[in-house]
Formats: structure tokens, sequence, C-alpha cells
């Protein structure tokens, strides 16, 4: 199943975030891939305030943490991982990443192409590009009936 949503600002890219955290009932992986500045970023931001993570969390890009964790509703928390600076798979082992899995997390991942590489199943894929017009395409690709139903959800 894909779905595509061009939106035109920072406000309208954190709102798709927003609606998707919304839907969120259980443990989810999400891979985001795109340029840098193309939105992934923004997007969790409004994905944290949808799954509830409180406003005094100021959501931010792990790209040096590598991982940042919010506690959010319903016993989840948020898990954001940009594996942009990670070399191989075996560094996922050295930051944690086995820690995170199989708990009640909502996975998100920028620079996914190591977990691909291992194998990891996404339940959504979601790719940020430019159209001519400097907006942004945000495609929505599911993935087993996790991603299929929360695509079926979000976007009736």
């Amino acid at each position: 199943m894909k779905h595509r949503i061009i939106t035109q600002t920072d406000a309208q890219t954190r709102d798709l975030g927003f609606r998707l955290g919304r839907a969120v009932t259980g443990p989810l992986a999400i891979a985001l891939t795109g340029d840098l500045g193309c939105g992934k970023t923004t997007f969790v931001k409004g994905l944290a305030r949808g799954l509830g993570v409180d406003s005094r969390y100021a959501v931010t890009s792990p790209t040096f943490t590598l991982i940042n964790e919010y506690p959010a509703a319903n016993q989840l928390r948020l898990c954001h991982l940009d594996l942009y600076r990670l070399g191989s798979v075996e560094e996922l082992a050295h930051i944690g990443f086995d820690d995170l899995t199989g708990t009640h997390a909502v996975i998100v991942v920028e620079w996914p192409a190591l977990l691909k590489e291992d194998r990891f199943a996404f339940d959504l894929e979601l790719t940020f590009e430019f159209d001519s017009a400097y907006h942004r395409v945000i495609s929505f690709f599911a993935s087993g009936q996790t991603g299929t139903n929360m695509l079926s959800s979000l976007f009736p």
C-alpha cells in the first residue's frame, strides 16, 4: 500500500506527523528516507506530539546523540534514531539498538539503510523529496499488516 502527500509548510509537515502519532496504538517501526533538510525531523516533532510526548520535551535531531528517547502516552516511548554517522551494522549493537526492539516503542529511524541491510522489518517507510516548487512530497509505503492498517486508518 502506498500513499503520497504534499506539504507546503513546516506546520503542515508537523501536522501530518501529529496525525500519524494520534493513529498509533502500539509498537511501530518507521523508516524515514530523504536528503538533509527535507523535513524528516520536522515530521518527527509532530509525531511526538501526536503520540503524547509532553511539550516540555524539545524534540531534536539525534544527529550527534544517535538516539533520542521520549516518554509518550499509553506506556509507549518514542525512540528517534539517526544512523547517518554509522558505518556498519555491527555498530548498531554499540549504540544499544537491540535494547529498543521488542519493547513498547515507536522506533523512528532517519537514514535507515544499515537496518535495511540487516533485514530489519519496518512497518512504514516514508520518503521525503522536494518537488519543483520546493514543496515536500512525502510518500508512505506500508509493509505487513500493521503498516497497512496504519495507512488505512490515516488515509481512509
